[in-house]
């Protein structure tokens, strides 16, 4: 006899994790789980675990604001078991031309509901550095600190070149391992099961969902199917004869530890909005500039280069993350990491936070790790009915899979249940690239102040 269950999620990531919460939380207890490793172990472990609802994007910053909402709803009711703080973003910039442009996109974005934009040029001003811990009673929107005087008063480890900061208030980080957990032992407590093996196919009988093929040679009846594959979402679409238009990025971060103390512990998110040159000894450029394997590393190297903190109490470690040479590629595992990222991304740091220079050629021994960006052309989720009766998708995500897996995971709920939908959900559509107004506005996109 086949086993049967009211949902079938392939895929425990964040995102398949926090379905399956909001799922059971509508009182939909029957939710099989199904992933061929341990749930939270794939791309959900390997982000930057930051957050933020500053998105130029109006859907995407609703789409946060809710899932900021939700995350600090479960803060509260857990005791913070997932450390949520609200250190902010800082962009930093060097180049003055960029300040009148900055401002007026800062505005922009603070009048589509981000939350105030303050300016200060002053050192006598209303800036209110952000605590190390907690979230509640936080300001939120945006500072714009002007003038490297007043920046380094409250930044002293940033480059005496900087002339604008921007912090950007209802942003931060958390464990996403912890957040992603409480989530998980939540939904069991209200009848989820977790399975590991591999969905092999999906059974449609007129036009229909009706059962799941599991690797193991069993068959699970069920009515409703989730795809929540991470990098796999293409191939599982295909399953069902649906081609979803998405593409899968690798991308890397390092971490060491900051034993001369270059970076403040009470440091937000830092992000050097600058494009740069990577700071060489003359020998070394010509060295490499001989050499064609070699050559691009005294080439330009695109803005975005950020760190952060990491761990609580003595931890001395950072991470180091920088998005120059993006690669589009089909997922394997383990993933081919570059060993050369982190002395790349480390000399980058150096044009914002000059003491970085102390670890060129003694950078304590790094940790290399990463995981794979699934995406959509014009970076947004897809969340919603896959296109037949009991399919649907939730994932695309990659790159804010964290920040955003509250709100996508509890919008998926609302289309399967039936309840109401919220303002943003047809921007998130698979449905939306039938739109012909959609596809003219694609082909202009921009897609600016997304990490």
């Amino acid at each position: 006899m086949n086993r049967t269950a009211d949902i079938v999620i392939c895929g425990a990531g964040i995102t398949g994790v926090a379905a399956a919460h909001f799922l059971s939380k509508a009182g939909i207890g029957n939710i099989l789980l199904v992933d061929e490793r341990p749930p939270l172990s794939f791309t959900s472990d390997k982000s930057t675990e930051c957050y933020r609802n500053w998105w130029p994007d109006p859907e995407m910053l609703a789409l946060m604001n809710r899932s900021i909402d939700l995350m600090e709803a479960f803060a509260d009711e857990s005791g913070n078991v997932f450390r949520m703080n609200r250190r902010g973003y800082l962009y930093v910039t060097a180049d003055e031309s960029k300040v009148v442009d900055w401002e007026t996109a800062a505005r922009a974005t603070s009048s589509r509901g981000a939350g105030p934009m303050r300016v200060h040029s002053s050192a006598i001003c209303s800036y209110e550095p952000a605590p190390l811990e907690g979230f509640h009673d936080q300001p939120t929107g945006a500072d714009l600190l002007i003038g490297n005087e007043l920046i380094h008063k409250y930044f002293p480890y940033l480059t005496a070149r900087a002339i604008a900061a921007l912090h950007v208030r209802r942003a931060g980080w958390l464990s996403a391992q912890q957040l992603g957990m409480y989530l998980l032992e939540t939904a069991r407590t209200r009848g989820v099961r977790f399975e590991s093996g591999r969905v092999t196919g999906v059974d449609v009988v007129g036009g229909r969902v009706t059962g799941v093929q599991l690797s193991s040679g069993e068959r699970v009846d069920s009515p409703l199917f989730i795809n929540a594959a991470g990098p796999y979402l293409r191939e599982i679409g295909k399953l069902l004869r649906v081609d979803l238009p998405v593409h899968t990025e690798l991308h890397l971060k390092a971490a060491i530890k900051d034993v001369l103390g270059v970076i403040g512990r009470e440091a937000p998110l830092l992000i050097w909005s600058d494009q740069q040159l990577l700071p060489w000894e003359q020998e070394e450029r010509a060295a490499l500039a001989e050499d064609d394997e070699t050559r691009w590393l005294t080439e330009p190297f695109p803005s975005g280069v950020h760190t952060r903190p990491e761990g609580a109490g003595e931890s001395q470690t950072i991470l180091m993350l920088w998005e120059y040479q993006t690669k589009l590629m089909e997922p394997v595992w383990p993933p081919n990491l570059d060993e050369q990222y982190p002395e790349v991304a480390l000399r980058g740091l150096a044009a914002m936070l000059p003491r970085m220079q102390e670890y060129f050629n003694r950078m304590p021994r790094p940790q290399l790790d990463g995981g794979y960006y699934t995406k959509t052309r014009e970076n947004r989720p897809l969340v919603g009915p896959m296109g037949m009766d009991g399919a649907y998708v939730i994932g695309a995500v990659s790159g804010y899979g964290i920040m955003s897996a509250c709100g996508v995971g509890e919008l998926l709920a609302a289309h399967i249940t039936g309840t109401e939908l919220p303002s943003y959900a047809k921007s998130f559509a698979l449905s939306r690239y039938n739109d012909v107004d959609y596809a003219k506005k694609l082909e202009g996109w921009d897609t600016s102040g997304q990490l």
